[in-house]
């Protein structure tokens, strides 16, 4: 049975399109005497079947030589366009995280939208969102990734958007497309590039490809840049990073999918073209730089947020943003522990967030307070989360950053500081929202608040599980080192690197226990220290720096180009027409239907033609060929 599973997985990533199909006959209200639940139960049901599929089929990978299934679209001439599907451990394991995570979310969703009239279509977008995710997982073809990426940016937009009618929500489904797109253009020219240079598109051979060729430096540089530029707008890395915080207007079960599973895929691609990247040192330092720098500053930036979904949106970029320093070192092993890890704390916080908001109505964490007597099952799951996302002993990202500090690698100096940065601010943010949410005096809006029901519990229980047996499931699969092995000193990385990212992490923890949280003056009444907040709150400004640069060029640009067309194309277009009209209405005045005059005006104008001709030659002379050619005598 587990064989003929692992044989026909290729059909995991249709169950949820198969989902979606199902639902439309309620999404676009062809049946209405039932309400849109049964649309729920039809996508709940595939993709329960996807996950169960994938889970007997994981299994069977352990061990096993990778292979590939091979579906021709396009083959003219040397022109072979193949989609490729890979069957491996790797490609299983990140499948059935997909469609695992897909599962809870959609159980999740079926409590937190109980009340929403639009239920169906939501759950139609769920499915479509799953049939993406889940071909990435599979796909082994650069080209196959390339469609389902953009599958994915259009369910994207249409998540985004889903509650439509708010201006706002449109606004940030808009940017959302428009930005990743910037990166999807670029990353589209470094594919084409790529397959003008590679023998294939497939990631296998694009491996070997880059591991014998030798590009000019310029050449390797230029391709590596496109090909992270798709990576960084799907990661919501620095620049194109502005998106994610717009999208949390979703409702929570989607933002749950984006800030999880949705932006590892992203990097999942950039993982998967690494050797490509390896060709250019600049490309690494590229890597490595705006990982760093989207690493520190959303970590910074999420402090300053009052929101609860923005707070926890800014600390997925910042965890990414380790994502693309670990490819950057060429630590691929870690990078995708690290893509792990962060999914299943981040999907845990992020449900804890939508009990709250389900509850409360609300998602201003200043006007929150004691929900932990009211909300233990959430205020678990937010703890369990929280510690899960920091590198604290015993939970899964402690182990991760260990295996990523135990000497196997060449790490910089400068990781540990890093990591030491990322993991405070986390502590702070986290433990920030802890106190101004579940500790406190009881406010207006949470005097009466219970515990979500059993729809949204038992996905959030069975996560808060899962999360706290990640180390041993990491140990089971063989992803880490053992649990005993010790930590060993190399290229000048100590072996207590890792003890002081714990102590980081606890000194992130003090520092907001010991900060006084004043829920009343959300804003400081110092200016300086407003500046600071300000500057934080509102992503540095640069939003605004946006506005003034290249939104300014854009749209200085378009107005040149439109004046251009309005007024040179349009003006000779319409010089012309005017100027024929205005002829044909003096030539016919002199129509008097006589031959002759016909002939004078034909030799007039073929006078003006040879003149023309002729580069201005003397009148005269032109003049006597024409009289030569009318009386057939040769022209010398």
């Amino acid at each position: 049975m587990a064989e003929f599973l692992l044989k026909t997985s290729w059909f995991i990533p249709f169950y949820g399109l198969i989902g979606a199909v199902l639902t439309l006959p309620w999404s676009i209200n062809l049946i209405r005497r039932t309400g849109p639940r049964p649309a729920a139960y039809f996508n709940l049901f595939m993709t329960s079947l996807a996950c169960l599929h994938g889970s007997v089929a994981l299994p069977a990978t352990w061990g096993m030589v990778p292979q590939q299934l091979t579906f021709e679209w396009l083959s003219f001439a040397d022109l072979d366009l193949s989609l490729v599907l890979e069957i491996s451990s790797l490609n299983m394991g990140a499948l059935t995280l997909v469609t695992a995570m897909s599962l809870l979310t959609q159980l999740y969703a079926l409590g937190y939208l109980e009340k929403e009239w639009s239920l169906a279509r939501f759950f139609g977008l769920m499915g479509f969102f799953e049939a993406a995710l889940s071909g990435i997982a599979l796909s082994d073809s650069l080209l196959l990734t390339y469609g389902l990426l953009e599958m994915l940016t259009l369910s994207t937009y249409l998540l985004v958007g889903f509650w439509y009618a708010q201006p706002l929500v449109v606004t940030a489904a808009r940017d959302a497309f428009l930005t990743k797109r910037v990166g999807d253009v670029i990353l589209l020219m470094g594919l084409v590039t790529l397959a003008t240079y590679s023998p294939g598109l497939t990631f296998s051979e694009i491996g070997q490809w880059a591991a014998t060729v030798e590009l000019p430096p310029l050449t390797a540089t230029l391709l590596g840049l496109a090909l992270i530029a798709g990576p960084i707008g799907k990661c919501a890395q620095f620049p194109l990073h502005l998106w994610l915080d717009e999208a949390m207007e979703a409702p929570n079960p989607a933002s749950l999918m984006r800030n999880s599973v949705v932006v590892g895929s992203g990097a999942y691609v950039l993982i998967k073209l690494q050797p490509v990247f390896a060709l250019s040192p600049w490309v690494s330092d590229t890597l490595i730089a705006v990982g760093a720098l989207t690493a520190i500053g959303a970590s910074l930036v999420a402090i300053a947020q009052i929101d609860i979904k923005r707070t926890l949106s800014h600390s997925t970029s910042a965890y990414l943003g380790l994502v693309f320093v670990a490819v950057g070192l060429e630590h691929v092993d870690i990078a995708l522990l690290l893509l792990l890890t962060h999914a299943v704390a981040k999907s845990l916080l992020f449900m804890s967030a939508g009990s709250i908001i389900f509850t409360t109505s609300n998602q201003d964490i200043t006007e929150m307070g004691g929900l932990w007597s009211r909300m233990p099952a959430t205020t678990v799951a937010f703890i369990v989360g929280s510690l899960g996302l920091l590198s604290l002993f015993p939970l899964g990202m402690f182990w991760t950053l260990r295996h990523w500090l135990s000497g196997m690698w060449s790490n910089p100096d400068g990781l540990i500081l890093l990591l030491m940065a990322v993991n405070c601010l986390s502590g702070v943010n986290l433990l920030r929202v802890f106190r101004l949410v579940f500790l406190g005096e009881i406010q207006a809006k949470t005097r009466r608040i219970p515990e979500i029901g059993w729809a949204m519990a038992l996905p959030m229980v069975s996560l808060t599980i899962i999360t706290l047996l990640m180390p041993l499931m990491l140990e089971r699969w063989q992803l880490l080192l053992s649990m005993t092995s010790p930590v060993v000193e190399r290229d000048g990385l100590q072996y207590w690197g890792l003890l002081l990212i714990v102590l980081a992490s606890a000194l992130g923890v003090a520092i907001a226990a010991a900060l006084p949280l004043s829920r009343t003056l959300s804003r400081p009444i110092r200016r300086s220290t407003r500046f600071l907040q300000d500057l934080l709150a509102y992503d540095f400004y640069i939003d605004r720096v946006y506005r003034v640069t290249v939104v300014w060029m854009v749209n200085t640009c378009s107005q040149v180009a439109a004046w251009i067309d309005l007024y040179v194309v349009d003006g000779i277009v319409n010089a012309v027409g005017l100027a024929t009209i205005l002829s044909g209405q003096g030539l016919k005045y002199s129509a008097s239907g006589q031959s002759q005059l016909y002939v004078v005006t034909i030799m007039v104008g073929v006078g003006v033609l040879l003149v023309v001709i002729t580069g201005g030659t003397n009148l005269l002379d032109s003049l006597q060929r024409v009289l030569q050619l009318w009386h057939g005598n040769p022209v010398p």
